[in-house]
């Protein structure tokens, strides 16, 4: 296998996995790479051979100042015609997260900075991977079985490449009980 060649740090969603997980293995290119469902709090994050204790640490802390928390997926939403996406409800605890990663670590700005607007989202299928078609019909076949109820207790770090299955948990953060 490869050595990781990228990381991120990720809330997972096992609950809404059984919802969105056919449509995420045809039209999410990170299902193909071994991601589990998640709503991720900030990618990329640190190259894999940056990931000291230190570094682990420094997330620990920070994550662990927000508490644990319930959330609801509960709308499917759309970025233009690239991304199709179920918007979790409060977005607030992921967007304050994030924040705070990203003030601890300002060379990791969420998605390199292309975004003006970090948006908490929990991505059903892209553009990258799929077709409007396939996204549109998604979008129809998860709406229905909407909402998903999710407890958030832990951040993840993962590590991996593009290839197939590569990615994998070097880390979990528990948030504060």
């Amino acid at each position: 296998m490869t050595a990781p060649t990228s990381s991120a740090l990720v809330v997972p969603v096992p609950a809404v996995e059984t919802v969105v997980g056919e449509s995420r293995r045809v039209l999410d290119h990170t299902a193909a790479w071994g991601v589990p469902a998640h709503v991720t709090v900030l990618y990329p994050f640190l190259a894999p051979e940056r990931l000291t204790s230190h570094v682990l640490t420094g997330v620990a802390a920070i994550v662990h100042r927000v508490a644990a928390f319930d959330c609801v997926f509960a709308e499917v939403r759309w970025f233009g015609e690239d991304a199709v996406w179920l918007a979790p409800e409060p977005a607030g605890p992921f967007r304050a997260i994030t924040a705070a990663l990203w003030r601890r670590f300002p060379d990791c700005p969420p998605y390199r900075g292309r975004h003006d607007d970090v948006v908490p989202h929990l991505t059903v299928g892209s553009a990258t991977a799929g077709t409007l078609d396939g996204m549109r019909r998604a979008a129809e076949q998860v709406g229905p079985r909407l909402p998903v109820h999710a407890r958030v207790d832990q951040v993840s770090l993962l590590t991996g490449t593009d290839a197939p299955g590569s990615w994998r948990t070097m880390a979990e953060f528990p948030l504060a009980r």
